[in-house]
């Protein structure tokens, strides 16, 4: 199963004199992590390096450190914590002492890694949608269900009946469905 992030976190770390903030969030879409990182990008700061990971979909930048020092870091940080749907900008504040390649990985790296180890995670969950329609005399014990599992719920009323629309955990879709027939005795049209 793959985790994410609960909520942003924040660590800063000093290494020969450079100055490290890592700061991570947890993302939805390519848009939110473009945003967090404009959001809280330093332009003062000498560099400002990030990766993100959103399933398949993954960006990384050095930001004008040397080629591979930066970015795929903090890229390899996220992956190594079995993360998904985070963003990790790291900002340097360059202190006067070069690391060198092997220098500028591990601070990255490290600072990234240990930012997404002390943040709190979540699983992630996969999310479906189940629409379907029952007649108004039905709707009270639905509304009763539904309201049981705490569901985000949109209805729309027709002559024929209220038509759901149900935003739940992906793997609950089945069992919520069948919830609904049982609790209607059969009264209910799933929509595909």
């Amino acid at each position: 199963m793959a985790y994410t992030l609960a909520d942003k976190v924040v660590h800063e770390e000093t290494v020969q004199k450079s100055r490290f903030i890592a700061k991570a969030a947890p993302v939805a879409s390519e848009e939110e992590a473009l945003a967090f990182l404009a959001a809280n990008r330093e332009p003062q700061a000498t560099h400002n390096g990030f990766a993100y990971k959103l399933g398949h979909l993954y960006r990384f930048s050095d930001d004008g450190e040397p080629t591979g020092t930066a970015g795929k870091p903090i890229l390899h940080a996220i992956e190594a914590q079995g993360l998904d749907g985070v963003v990790v900008l790291v900002v340097r504040y360059f202190g006067g002492i070069k690391l060198g390649a092997g220098g500028l990985v591990r601070a990255y790296g490290g600072v990234a890694a240990e930012a997404l180890r002390r943040a709190p995670k979540v699983p992630l969950v996969a999310w479906a949608e189940v629409r379907f329609w029952v007649p108004f005399s039905e709707v009270g014990r639905v509304h009763g269900l539904l309201r049981s599992r705490s569901l985000a719920v949109t209805e729309e009323y027709r002559p024929e009946g209220v038509r759901f629309c149900v935003r739940l955990p992906a793997g609950e879709k089945e069992e919520v469905l069948r919830e609904v027939r049982n609790l209607t005795r059969g009264q209910v049209r799933a929509e595909d």
